[in-house]
């Protein structure tokens, strides 16, 4: 099971590394397709990771099944509306007027990537944790697709913590570091949701729709409009479809 908690963190090593193979910073038609393929990936691994597990397990509620799932989901889409009102966003602006803002505001962009992150690890957790307790509606399959699916969304988090570190002169080693770093919250969080696992399995169906309405708020707040902003941007579009369909895949083959 510790391999499927390591798989989201590896991605945003993945996407730290992204320092040793460019200069200063990643072309915009590369950022706008890794964010349309990351939201693909999370908007496909919120509804059949975690949303349509949720449902699942208030079957026995019968028409009011969906009372808690979208309890859940409203819960996480305020939380992590109030994490962006206290941190910063995750945009990031490789202008020079961006660079010469300095290493203050790369500083807040790490801790809200950060902070965005440990929703995500909770979901991992989540998921896991029903998983080892039996539940036959979760899947180690299902676990794995979800895992590999936000491991594939944290790659260009990754690069959006360490590149504008490079371009302010910082050297690739530390860059690196410090984008690998901002992905180790994702296993922690899973952890203690696993340890704390006994007491959550009643309150399952609220904690996946919860992890479901945290990433769709990430997806809607901020990886959309960056795939989205100024001209040509077909090719963000084009990349969601296509991370989108090689989720469900995951999920629906592997689950």
């Amino acid at each position: 099971m510790w391999q499927i908690i390591v798989i989201p963190f590896l991605g945003t090593a993945l996407g730290a590394a992204c320092v040793f193979f460019f200069k200063n910073s990643i072309g915009t038609g590369m950022q706008r397709a890794l964010n349309g393929f990351a939201s693909g990936v999370m908007v496909a691994a919120s509804f059949f990771s975690l949303i349509l597990p949720a449902l699942d397990l208030t079957e026995d509620m019968g028409k009011l099944g969906f009372i808690p799932v979208s309890a859940g989901f409203a819960i996480g889409m305020v939380f992590l509306l109030i994490l962006d009102i206290v941190t910063p966003h995750m945009h990031v602006n490789h202008s020079e007027e961006g660079i010469k803002s300095g290493l203050k505001r790369t500083t807040k962009l790490i801790l809200a990537v950060t902070l965005h992150n440990l929703p995500e690890g909770m979901a991992v957790g989540v998921v896991c944790a029903g998983w080892m307790h039996g539940n036959e509606k979760i899947t180690y399959m299902g676990a794995l697709a979800l895992a590999l699916g936000i491991a594939i969304q944290n790659f260009p988090e990754g690069a959006i913590v360490s590149m504008p570190l490079l371009a302010e002169g910082m050297p690739k080693s530390k860059t690196f570091l410090y984008g690998m770093l901002s992905g180790i919250v994702e296993p922690i969080g899973a952890l203690l949701v696993i340890a704390a696992s006994g007491m959550l399995i009643p309150v399952m169906p609220y904690l996946l729709s919860f992890a479901a309405g945290a990433m769709i708020y990430v997806v809607v707040e901020e990886l959309i409009p960056e795939m989205s902003e100024g001209e040509h941007s077909n090719i963000g579009t084009i990349c969601f479809a296509a991370g989108f369909v090689l989720m469900m895949a995951l999920d629906v083959g592997l689950g």
